[in-house]
């Protein structure tokens, strides 16, 4: 639109209030130099003429005090934008009853056989539970037990950040009580977690594990840590993540994966490697962590254990770091399918506080006839690369799946490509901690290599807006790709985490669930399985019977390097 007015109206206007404006901007000292905007043209895609240059001299200043007199804010870290994703395109209904989904029901569990408490230490959080629940052992010992292991294996894993054996006994104790009562929460009741270490714990640290935040104390707790308590769990220790949620190093090291603890380079991978490595380790009963681009299901994959990524928007991030407000998410890592369900349960739903959080139903029902689901499969994934032990167990993994009744369909992904959207995430980090970078308190960091953040951080501050808004546009294309394929189908399976659907999915809000399916190397291999939006259930549905036919999940790293 050229004109606000029509020609006839516009003759009679009174332009004064936009002529003085006009005189205010060429007041405007000329804070940028012809030159300087010259040579900002070739990144912002434009080519202007000598005129058009001196034109928008004035105009480009005045934004600059702008920008500075932005930078003169206090804005908190955890102050959001004033906008807001969401995962499900305009017209999409879902249930808007917010289900109880079982909590308090108890399920009868089948608890392995087992003699002193220590055997028990790589139990799944549903057996654990039904030992708790049946009063066969206290909540007490059981934290006992998780905290010695904790103290014992934690340092040569530098998985934990901070034990919290104070609070975690006062929580079990209570859990005992209520049980011996009769008030059963369900099946977190009296289960010993740990948490990633970007939830605000009040009276507890929460360091973002980077070397700015290791004595930081923020005075709310986390909606996580506050369902947590809700369900009766029994928080033990806050543990590692890569700096300010980057790969697994911090400012304590590298942390390591219990199945090849003395590698360091990739280490327990992925962020919330801490969470991965101590569920892996059997120091916890579950962890939760989070993901934007992969850092539940890579370190969940690398450590051998189950990690569920939800719908973005499931469970609120109200207390939790932010890095890129449209892409962040939280799950759980655990050492079974079920656990994850439950998890999930006692964390997923509004919170009057995250705005982005569905109000949709988590119903979960463990026994469903696989043949009535529709699964895809990327096909190419499975039989790409050189390496045959690679093939082959992706090969037997898929077998099970048909011999459970899968009817697997050969599908594709949309063909946007996602990794000119990456810029989304690195434009909302550089956002997120802008002051940290112009302080210089990125500097701090022990990561400084080309693709760690400070450079990450410095580098994103060249992205135009345009370019970014126009890449959340082409967010909304491949949102509508994805609804079109889902349609069809309500599972498709991949390799984990090496599949091109993992940052796909990461970007349109999809939900997965990663589960151990083989080694290779002496090293866990993961299988993937991802459903559609606010629907859990149906990959967590495939993924239990994957589960429940295979050994992987009852295998579990040696820990006598200690």
């Amino acid at each position: 639109m050229s004109n606000f007015f029509p020609p006839e109206i516009a003759a009679r206007v009174d332009f004064t209030v936009g002529a003085a404006a006009a005189q205010q901007t060429a007041q405007v000292s000329q804070k940028v130099a012809k030159e300087q905007l010259h040579a900002a043209e070739t990144l912002i895609g434009i080519e202007l003429t000598d005129a058009q240059e001196a034109m928008a001299l004035q105009d480009v200043s005045q934004n600059l005090g702008r920008y500075e007199t932005l930078r003169k804010l206090d804005i908190p870290l955890d102050t959001e934008p004033a906008i807001a994703f969401r995962p499900a395109l305009p017209g999409k209904k879902f249930n808007a009853a917010r289900t109880t989904n079982s909590k308090k029901r108890a399920v009868r569990v089948e608890v392995p056989k087992h003699g002193s408490l220590e055997e028990v230490a790589f139990f799944t959080a549903t057996e654990l539970g039904e030992l708790i629940r049946t009063r066969r052992v206290s909540s007490v010992d059981l934290t006992r037990m998780y905290l010695s292991r904790l103290k014992r294996y934690g340092p040569k894993l530098l998985c934990v950040v901070t034990l919290t054996d104070e609070l975690a006994l006062k929580q079990a104790a209570q859990a005992d009580s209520e049980i011996k009562r009769g008030k059963y929460r369900g099946p977190l009741h009296g289960i010993p977690v740990g948490v990633k270490d970007l939830f605000a714990t009040r009276g507890i640290k929460t360091t973002w594990g980077a070397e700015p935040y290791r004595d930081q104390m923020i005075d709310y707790d986390a909606t996580v840590i506050e369902r947590l308590g809700s369900a009766g769990a029994v928080l033990v220790a806050k543990l590692s993540m890569g700096a300010l949620a980057q790969g697994g190093r911090w400012f304590a090291g590298m942390t390591r994966n219990p199945w090849q603890v003395e590698e360091y380079l990739l280490g327990s991978s992925g962020s919330s490697a801490g969470p991965a490595s101590a569920t892996s380790a059997g120091l916890v009963g579950l962890s939760v962590g989070t993901e934007t681009l992969g850092s539940i299901v890579s370190p969940s994959s690398r450590c051998g254990v189950v990690g569920l990524r939800p719908t973005y928007g499931r469970i609120s991030r109200y207390g939790a770091m932010g890095l890129s407000w449209t892409m962040d998410k939280i799950g759980p890592i655990c050492r079974g399918v079920e656990d994850c369900a439950a998890a999930l349960a006692a964390l997923y739903g509004p919170d009057e506080r995250d705005i982005t959080v569905g109000d949709a139903p988590f119903v979960w029902s463990p026994d469903v006839d696989l043949s009535k689901l529709r699964i895809g499969y990327l096909k190419p994934e499975f039989e790409q690369g050189a390496n045959q032990q690679v093939k082959d167990m992706y090969k037997a993994a898929l077998d099970v799946l048909i011999a459970k009744g899968v009817k697997l369909e050969p599908i594709e992904l949309p063909k946007i490509s996602t990794d000119s959207l990456r810029i989304i995430l690195v434009a909302e980090a550089a956002a997120a901690f802008d002051d940290l970078t112009r302080s210089g308190g990125v500097n701090q960091l022990s990561g400084q290599a080309p693709n760690d953040w400070p450079n990450t951080f410095r580098t994103s501050r060249f992205i135009p807006a345009v370019e970014y808004i126009r890449a959340q546009r082409a967010r909304t294309l491949l949102m509508r790709e994805m609804d079109k394929l889902m349609s069809k189908w309500d599972v498709f399976v991949s390799p984990a985490p090496g599949s091109a659907s993992l940052t796909v999915t990461n970007l349109t809000g999809h939900p997965a669930v990663c589960v151990p399916c083989g080694f290779v190397d002496n090293l866990p291999r993961s299988i993937m399985f991802t459903g559609g939006l606010y629907d859990e259930a149906s990959p967590l549905r495939v993924a239990l019977a994957f589960e429940r036919a295979t050994k992987w999940h009852t295998m579990h790293p040696k820990m006598d390097w200690a």
